[in-house]
C-alpha cells in the first residue's frame, strides 16, 4: 500500500501533535513540517526524522495531505494554495474567519473533488460518538465549555475559540436551523470576549443554552440534553454518560418507571481519532466525518453569536465590546 504523504503547516502547541500522530501512523509518511519560527520546525523535524520548511509553498508537489494548524486569519490564504494545487486539507477550527472565505474553499473543493476536514475535535470524542444512538429529536440542550486561561487563541474571542465545538455537536444532533440567537459576552483578560453565554432557539422548537469561559477557575466539558421520555448528561472530560429513561423497568430510583444507565469510557486519543480518519477519506476519497459545510454552518451560527453580543453592548453606558 502507497503510503499517504502528508504535511503539516503550523508546529506550536497543537501543530506538533499532529506531526507527531503522523509520524506514528501505518500507512502515512510525514513529508515535512512548515513553521514561522525556523528553529521550532527543525526541532520538530529532527525529533520525527522529516524535513522542515520555512515556506509552506515549499510541500507542494511533496504532500498528498496537509494539516493547517496556524493562527484562524492565515486558515483561507494557506489552504486555498493547497487546494489549487490539488491537496487535500484539514484545516482546524474554526474554517475560516468568514463564510465567503469558507465558501470560496468549499467551491474550490468541489471543482477539483478535493478533501476538506474541519478539526472539530469533539466529534471524536468517544462519549460523543455514543451519544449518535441516543439522542434523537433533543428538545433542550445545555453545554458548558469553562477553560483555565492558557493564552492561546486570543486573536478570536471564546466563541470560535472554544464555544465552536459545542455549536458544531448541536447542530449536529439537532439537524435544524436557528432562527433566533440572543447573547451576551465580555472580555476580562484579552482584547477580545473571553466569557459569552448564547440561547439559540431552533426551526424545530429546540432549545440550547450554550456557556464558554477561557478564564475559568477549572476546566469544565459538559452537556446535558433532554427529549421525549430520555434526560442525557454527559462529561466530555471523564467520558461519563448517564441515561435516564422513562421506559416501565425503573425500580431503584424514586420517580416510578424511570431507568438510568451509567457508562463509562476508556479515555481515547481524540486528535488521532481525527487525523486517521482524515487519512482514510484521501485514501478512499471518501467524504470526512466534519466536512468543510459543516465547518461553514458552525462558522454561521457562531458569527451569529458574535453579532448578538455585539449588539447588546452596544445598548450599554462605556466602551464597546471588541470581539
Amino acid at each position: 500500500m502507497k503510503p499517504i504523504r502528508v504535511g503539516v503547516v503550523g508546529v506550536g502547541y497543537l501543530g506538533k501533535f499532529h506531526a507527531e500522530k503522523y509520524a506514528g501512523m501505518k500507512g502515512v509518511k510525514l513529508a515535512g513540517v512548515v513553521d514561522v519560527v525556523p528553529e521550532r520546525a527543525e526541532s520538530v523535524a529532527k525529533r520525527l526524522g522529516t524535513e522542515s520548511f520555512a515556506d509552506y509553498r515549499d510541500l507542494i508537489g511533496q504532500v498528498d495531505a496537509v494539516s493547517v494548524v496556524v493562527p484562524t486569519p492565515l486558515h483561507f490564504t494557506i489552504s486555498r494554495v493547497f487546494l489549487e494545487n490539488d491537496v487535500d486539507v484539514l484545516i482546524e477550527k474554526p474554517i475560516t474567519e468568514t463564510l465567503e472565505e469558507a465558501d470560496a474553499l468549499i467551491k474550490i473543493a468541489d471543482s477539483r473533488d478535493l478533501i476538506i476536514q474541519v478539526g472539530h475535535l469533539e466529534r471524536f470524542n468517544p462519549a460523543v460518538v455514543a451519544l449518535m444512538h441516543v439522542v434523537d429529536r433533543p428538545l433542550f440542550i445545555e453545554s458548558h465549555r469553562l477553560s483555565i486561561f492558557k493564552g492561546r487563541g486570543t486573536e478570536v474571542d471564546v466563541v470560535l475559540d472554544l464555544m465552536i465545538h459545542d455549536i458544531d455537536i448541536i447542530l449536529n444532533f439537532v439537524k435544524s436551523e436557528p432562527k433566533n440567537i440572543h447573547a451576551v459576552g465580555v472580555p476580562v483578560i484579552s482584547p477580545r470576549v473571553d466569557i459569552a453565554n448564547a440561547r439559540l432557539v431552533f426551526e424545530n422548537g429546540c432549545v440550547a443554552n450554550v456557556t464558554a469561559s477561557r478564564i475559568s477557575m477549572k476546566n469544565m466539558r459538559k452537556i446535558r440534553i433532554f427529549q421525549k421520555d430520555t434526560y442525557v448528561a454527559v462529561d466530555y472530560a471523564s467520558n461519563d454518560i448517564t441515561v435516564l429513561r422513562k421506559d416501565g423497568r425503573g425500580t431503584e430510583l424514586p420517580v416510578p418507571g424511570i431507568s438510568m444507565e451509567q457508562s463509562t469510557f476508556e479515555k481515547a486519543d481524540s486528535l488521532e481519532a481525527e487525523l486517521r480518519s482524515f487519512v482514510e477519506s484521501v485514501r478512499n476519497r471518501q467524504a470526512p466525518l466534519v466536512s468543510a459545510r459543516d465547518g461553514r454552518n458552525a462558522l454561521r451560527v457562531a458569527h451569529g453569536i458574535i453579532e448578538q453580543i455585539e449588539a447588546t453592548n452596544e445598548q450599554l453606558p462605556g466602551k464597546r465590546v471588541t470581539s
